[in-house]
């Protein structure tokens, strides 16, 4: 359980801190923001028991192709259809905006909800797991 733990602990982090870089280093807050989505991702798989993670230990690390995997598995497990929409967002601040720079401040905090959400989505897998396999906590 402490992984998953340690997932959301690094994407409420990566959350703060791309906050934080908005308005000075959209480039970086891109970035930080893409991760703190990345972290969700996993804590969601991870929480979920889905098959992309025992896939990713057998690499030996996450793809973009298993994190998007996982994003469609764990919406359909969970019955949020938008969760691949919040995904598609924190991508776009990958590529977009960290790998080719080209986002606005502006540009940036118009996706800061999605990312927000996806990672209080995943606060709440996580807790709703660790309440069901530890129900005397």
């Amino acid at each position: 359980m402490c992984d998953v733990l340690r997932h959301v602990e690094l994407a409420e982090r990566f959350l703060v801190e791309g906050r934080g870089l908005i308005d000075r280093d959209p480039i970086q807050a891109s970035e930080k923001l893409y991760k703190a989505a990345e972290e969700a991702v996993k804590a969601i798989a991870v929480a979920l028991d889905l098959g992309e993670v025992k896939e990713a230990l057998r690499r030996g690390r996450w793809t973009t192709k298993l994190l998007d995997d996982a994003v469609w598995s764990a919406g359909l497990k969970l019955g949020i259809k938008e969760l691949q929409y919040l995904w598609d967002s924190a991508y776009k601040l990958h590529v977009d905006g960290f790998h080719e720079a080209r986002l606005t401040s502006d540009e940036v905090v118009r996706r800061v909800e999605a990312i927000e959400t996806l990672v209080n989505i995943a606060k709440k897998v996580v807790q709703q797991n660790i309440n069901y396999k530890h129900p005397h906590k």
